[in-house]
């Protein structure tokens, strides 16, 4: 083999012999489409990863939260509210404005009738403003529970844009109701039915409210739609129970047995329902009375709450006696808890049986209701007169309220027992606290009111008004009284004044408001004004003690003297409000030639004793009119 071949193939074989770094350098090569293939493959795949790290979580979690919507409203057509709340609450921990959620909320706890359920309208109220049936939902849902002024901003709010609702129209009906409005509340549900004819519902809300009408052709019209109704499965009870109780009130009592018969039939009858049956036949025939309440005790003892219903009944028709008696009938185990204990305990307040009492309520405790227990022991203690009754009294006392504190529902049936108790300083304590409460307001301003006219305490008494007239200003004897008020101790007179005049405008034949505002024209030095406005009342409506007052003051402020005699008699004869009789007096005094002098505000008793037969009227004579004074 020549050399030079051997050279070059020695050669080679040292460079493969050498190592990795005597190759060449190694290079891919491809054909140019598909290096593009590779490289948008690669792309999407990194495209991919970058996604499902961003949106991944996010489409899990709404699957996740559409799961559990699925479960939450499950659990609620099966009425486990428990559950369906839990889930629903699952989700807003996710997604805080979760609208299905809410929706789920608010139908869970309405149904559970609880108060929770105005706030989760709410929430669904602020995410869809321009919904009417949702603003709508939010204000009847406040209705239900007091919150009376947040039913009325809602309305406001939508009223121009929901006024060919009839919806609205039911929603503002009820207000009416709330605020004790009630001609209003008969216009507002008249133009729902004219809105929507074919509505049952609207037309029986209108019914069941016309058939206590003093219009004999309304009240004629209501009993007959009441009575088609009652052949509407949905509306049957509903409407035998409007027709039982307006023949009852009428006497009409052979129409009274059929309906407390087909309602007694009925497959929607409550036990309820029975109470009102009970309350017919206790004026129609007291062997049929007898045979019904016997027939019904059985019943009452199958169900604890159905139990005190009834006894609570007997109590207030009455039949404490038969409470006592019955409840030795009865085994220890229905009777040991409430609200059977709570009924039996209130029997034995009512016999005036204090040592029993006491006795009853030493026994063991009466669950979440034991705060009833102590307040019952402790008055038992106060009504006993021992030394240390006193003392008991307070201990147990405040033993309640602590049971009860921040906790409206409770409260509030204590304030209700110590106003029944006659129990002034601890009702104001626990109505003052509770008016703050939006719920329990109008409660207990009107408990207060009525504290304070008893009490004779006008300072307090006008600003309760005040406060009943901010919560509810459209309703018209609270803006009378407030106006009347005012103008009598000169508080606010210029606001007295324009509400006076509001108020008769709105009710012009409405003899609170047309009194109210001839004594507003009278303060002006327009009294010839106020006389005729009194013009045209009937003449017996001026011949009310109160009514009569005013009219005596604007005649003899007119120096009609003789006219005068005939209201001041009627007013002498009372009853008079304290500050009536000191506006009176003035006038009198001035006609006499004698100056008044000012008179400040009484102050109240040291020891109000409010009751169902107390009054503010003064008992004090008013002084003749005398023939000198006769011009």
């Amino acid at each position: 083999m020549p050399e030079k071949i051997r050279r070059v193939r020695r050669r080679r074989r040292g460079r493969s012999l050498s190592g990795i770094e005597a190759l060449p350098s190694f290079r891919l090569h491809l054909p140019p489409v598909r290096v593009v293939l590779y490289a948008a493959t690669a792309a999407a795949i990194v495209l991919l990863i970058i996604l499902f790290g961003t949106y991944g979580s996010k489409l899990y979690l709404g699957w996740h939260e559409s799961r559990l919507l699925k479960r939450a409203g499950a659990m609620l057509e099966k009425n486990d509210f428990v559950t369906a709340n839990r889930l629903a609450r699952q989700v807003l921990a996710r997604h805080g404005d979760s609208l299905p959620a809410f929706y789920i909320l608010a139908e869970a706890t309405e149904k559970q009738n609880s108060e929770e359920t105005v706030s989760w309208r709410a929430q669904i109220a602020r995410l869809q403003p321009d919904n009417i049936d949702s603003q709508l939902n939010l204000a009847s849902a406040a209705l239900r529970f007091g919150q009376i002024d947040l039913a009325r901003k809602t309305l406001e709010r939508i009223a121009p844009r929901a006024q060919d609702e009839a919806a609205f129209h039911i929603v503002a009906g009820w207000l009416a109701r709330a605020e004790g409005n009630l001609a209003e509340q008969e216009q507002q549900f008249d133009i729902a039915v004219n809105k929507d004819p074919k509505n049952d519902l609207y037309k029986f809300n209108l019914a069941a409210l016309q058939i206590r009408s003093q219009d004999p052709e309304k009240s004629a019209q209501a009993r007959a739609n009441l009575e088609r109704l009652t052949q509407v499965t949905q509306f049957r009870t509903g409407a035998l129970r409007a027709l039982l109780s307006d023949a009852v009130d009428r006497n009409d009592l052979q129409n009274a047995d059929r309906f407390a018969q087909q309602l007694q039939m009925s497959p929607q009858v409550s036990f309820g329902d029975y109470l009102l049956c009970l309350n017919f036949y206790r004026k129609l025939d007291a062997k049929k009375f007898d045979a019904l309440l016997e027939k019904v005790k059985p019943v009452a003892a199958r169900s604890a709450d159905d139990l005190g219903l009834l006894m609570d009944w007997m109590n207030e028709n009455g039949l404490a006696s038969d409470v006592v008696k019955w409840m030795d009938k009865l085994p220890a185990a229905a009777t040991a808890k409430s609200p059977a204990a709570i009924a039996i305990a209130a029997a034995f307040a009512e016999q005036k049986n204090w040592s029993r009492l006491r006795r009853w309520t030493r026994s063991e405790s009466w669950g979440k209701d034991d705060y009833l227990r102590l307040a019952y022991q402790g008055f038992a203690a106060r009504q006993s007169r021992q030394s240390s009754a006193e003392a008991e009294f307070d201990t147990l006392w405040r033993a309640a309220l602590h049971a009860a504190a921040d906790q409206p529902e409770k409260e509030i049936n204590l304030a209700r027992l110590a106003t029944k108790w006659n129990l002034p300083i601890e009702s104001e304590a626990l109505w003052s606290r509770l008016s703050h409460i939006p719920a329990c307001r109008r409660e207990a301003l009107d408990a207060l009111y009525k504290l304070y006219r008893a009490n004779n305490d006008l300072k307090k008494l006008y600003d309760v008004l005040q406060r009943l007239h901010d919560a509810s200003p459209n309703e018209i004897g609270i803006t009378a009284n407030l106006a009347r008020l005012g103008l009598n101790i000169d508080q606010n007179t210029k606001q007295s004044q324009e509400l006076a005049r509001q108020a008769y405008e709105r009710a012009p034949d409405d003899v609170s408001c047309a009194v109210t505002y001839a004594f507003s024209l009278y303060a002006q030095g327009r009294t010839t004004e106020g006389l005729e406005i009194l013009q045209k009342l009937p003449p017996e409506a001026l011949h009310e003690s109160h009514a009569a007052v005013y009219a005596a003051v604007l005649l003899l402020d007119v120096n009609q003297t003789d006219s005068a005699k005939e209201y001041i008699q009627v007013a002498k004869r009372g009853p008079i409000y304290a500050e009536e009789k000191r506006v009176l007096e003035d006038e009198l005094a001035k006609i006499a030639g004698v100056s008044p002098s000012p008179t400040p505000l009484p102050s109240p008793s040291p020891t109000p004793t409010p009751s169902a037969t107390s009054t503010s009227a003064s008992t004090t004579p008013i002084p003749e009119v005398s023939a000198s004074a006769t011009p």
